[in-house]
């Protein structure tokens, strides 16, 4: 088994060299080619980010059709958490899917799904009583978390924060803050969702986290009254509003609220969770135990499976039949998910997240001091974020973001934006990125900041 320490500084991981190469302009003709048959093919209303085909990745790279291989900063948002093709994940899915791929839980159920639901109660946070239910994706667990959560309260209102992301299902669209692209023209959106303000340390201000949360509190029980409220969600880092990281207390506060009143607590974990941090879970940090946890992406390694872990009395309040889908926990994404968990436990994969994180702060923050560009420097462990305003004032530049990630794009470093007014770049690159290729990705952005200098 490879440890974490030999990753730091491998250069060929599952075959692939770990190196950044460009033989061709990206996209290069084979992408070009297959970016033809997209257009022909697929709905224009399915985006692409980065307009390169890939053929293989490993480790810290995604080699495209042209041969061009490039830094991973995006682990395909959060999901390749312990590398593409991670070697026990490949070889629990290669076992299953020989054995079988299908037969549906509820009909012939299969001991994997068993044993990921015996994982998460386990590891997710809290030493009570816990029961799990499996699903295919982050917004299938999330509406599952809220029809349990209305299911054990009998109540109906769904409280969430301004920049949360949710999903892109009805449900989970009114729940999502952001309109463009998610909600634009989709509406009528489900019922009985209301936003509440969210700590937001760089435009705060003086206000710190309990401060915000009393006024969250307040607007609950002025416009809903709490006896109403099924439960409160929020995601402990919030990923696609730009990687906000609420000020202490705010989140706690929050929880200790909705203990007060019957509400549950719903922690959405999707991509905050499972050592994204540098803890398995990101509530651990404010010492919170919600009533439930929602998990998917870093889950299973790059396989579609989700959850919801929740205290035994609120999952086992639906009745028999209430919860579950046809491919929920398919038996080769459990089997996937085993893999990655078992590789997060034997890697000590909390402790690469810090050490990724210790190497690209200092980096960035000595960007800022040339680049005042850079507001903000924001995130923990493996999922950092640095928002873009324009310089000597808190106005959000959108378009220099733009301009730089299109310079990271063609200059072969994957990376992503966010943020409610995308003017957020965040970083997610995988657990086992080697150490030379995200000090050369830090490189790469320092030179898209030079370049797209005004």
């Amino acid at each position: 088994m490879t440890t974490t320490s030999d990753f730091a500084t491998e250069h060929t991981i599952n075959g692939v060299e770990q190196v950044r190469r460009l033989v061709t302009e990206i996209p290069g003709p084979q992408s070009q080619g297959l970016l033809a048959r997209k257009a022909n093919a697929v709905s224009a209303g399915v985006g692409i980010g980065l307009p390169t085909f890939i053929t293989k990745a490993a480790g810290g790279v995604l080699i495209d059709a042209d041969g061009n291989s490039l830094i991973d900063m995006g682990s395909g948002i959060a999901v390749t958490t312990v590398g593409n093709a991670n070697p026990e994940v490949v070889a629990g899915v290669q076992e299953q899917a020989a054995n079988f791929t299908h037969t549906c839980f509820m009909v012939t159920p299969y001991e994997g799904y068993v044993q990921v639901c015996e994982a998460l109660n386990r590891l997710t946070p809290g030493s009570h009583d816990k029961r799990s239910a499996l699903f295919n994706s982050g917004a299938e667990a999330v509406e599952n978390a809220v029809k349990i959560a209305r299911a054990f309260t009998g109540r109906q209102a769904v409280v969430v924060v301004e920049h949360g992301y949710h999903g892109r299902t009805n449900l989970t669209m009114g729940m999502t803050a952001k309109n463009m692209p998610y909600k634009q023209s989709f509406g009528p959106f489900a019922p009985e969702i209301y936003r509440v303000p969210i700590s937001y340390p760089f435009h705060d201000g003086p206000h710190g986290g309990t401060e915000v949360a009393n006024w969250a509190i307040s607007k609950i029980e002025k416009e809903l009254g709490a006896t109403n409220v099924a439960a409160i969600v929020i995601e402990p880092i919030l990923g696609e509003g730009g990687f906000i990281v609420p000020a202490p207390g705010y989140f706690k506060a929050m929880a200790d609220f909705a203990q007060a009143n019957g509400i549950v607590f719903v922690a959405d974990e999707i991509q905050s969770g499972f050592c994204r941090t540098g803890s398995w879970f990101a509530s651990e940090f404010e010492g919170v135990v919600p009533d439930m946890i929602t998990t998917a992406k870093g889950i299973a390694g790059g396989m579609p499976l989700a959850a919801v872990t929740g205290r035994a009395d609120i999952m086992d309040s639906v009745h028999v039949g209430g919860l579950g889908g046809t491919y929920g926990g398919n038996p080769v994404a459990c089997a996937a998910a085993l893999g990655s968990i078992a590789w997060m436990e034997a890697n000590n994969a909390n402790e690469r997240a810090k050490e990724i994180e210790s190497i690209m702060l200092p980096r960035l923050k000595d960007m800022q001091i040339n680049h005042p560009t850079i507001g903000d420097i924001r995130g923990r462990g493996a999922m950092i974020a640095i928002e873009l305003v324009k310089p000597g004032t808190m106005e959000p530049d959108a378009d220099r973001a733009a301009a730089l990630n299109k310079y990271c794009h063609q200059h072969g470093v994957v990376t992503l934006t966010a943020g409610t007014y995308g003017n957020v770049f965040r970083f997610l690159p995988s657990l086992v990125m080697p150490r030379h290729l995200l000090e050369e990705a830090m490189s790469v952005l320092e030179e898209a900041f030079e370049a797209t200098s005004a």
